[in-house]
């Protein structure tokens, strides 16, 4: 989830919402803001998005 080799965040919730994973782990995400996926997703049942601090 980072431009531009990969998906932008609203990419990467209608794929979240194509497959609907119980809990969704974005990674590669670099300077991209996680909190718009997870505004994104935040009324979709049933996914649930776990945001890891990059070290």
């Amino acid at each position: 989830m980072n431009l531009p080799y990969t998906m932008t965040p609203e990419m990467v919730a209608d794929a979240a919402k194509a497959f609907k994973p119980k809990i969704l782990y974005p990674y590669h995400f670099g300077d991209t803001d996680t909190s718009k996926l997870v505004v994104l997703l935040k009324d979709e049942p049933g996914i649930e998005v776990r945001i890891r601090k990059m070290q």
